[in-house]
């Protein structure tokens, strides 16, 4: 059984015991979260989805709060002496799925 899921403007493709990594949630490692925006359930049968999925959630377990990898923003013109460097770290939230309730 499988879901998709709407979280930080983005959707997520879940299936039970999976981790995924997502935009920044708040809570701490081992704190329980519930997705109540989910778009579609998928199983056996077939999927499910748009009003026959009004109800649904998806629970899950923060297992971890972090930061990727920095990226480096480099600015120059030629020529013109200008120059800038800068980087960024996006923070995440690693969430183990552990329900999905049709």
């Amino acid at each position: 059984m499988y879901a998709v899921i709407l979280t930080g403007g983005k959707q997520y493709k879940v299936a039970i015991g999976e981790e995924i990594f997502i935009e920044k949630l708040e809570g701490e490692a081992g704190d329980s979260v519930t997705f109540d925006s989910v778009l579609a359930i998928g199983d056996d049968t077939g999927i499910k989805a748009g009003e026959s999925v009004k109800g649904a959630k998806v629970s899950g377990e923060i297992v971890k709060q972090g930061k990727n990898k920095k990226i480096v923003i480099f600015k120059y013109k030629a020529k013109k002496g200008y120059r800038r460097k800068n980087g960024h770290r996006q923070p995440y939230t690693r969430v183990r799925i552990t329900a999905i309730n049709a």
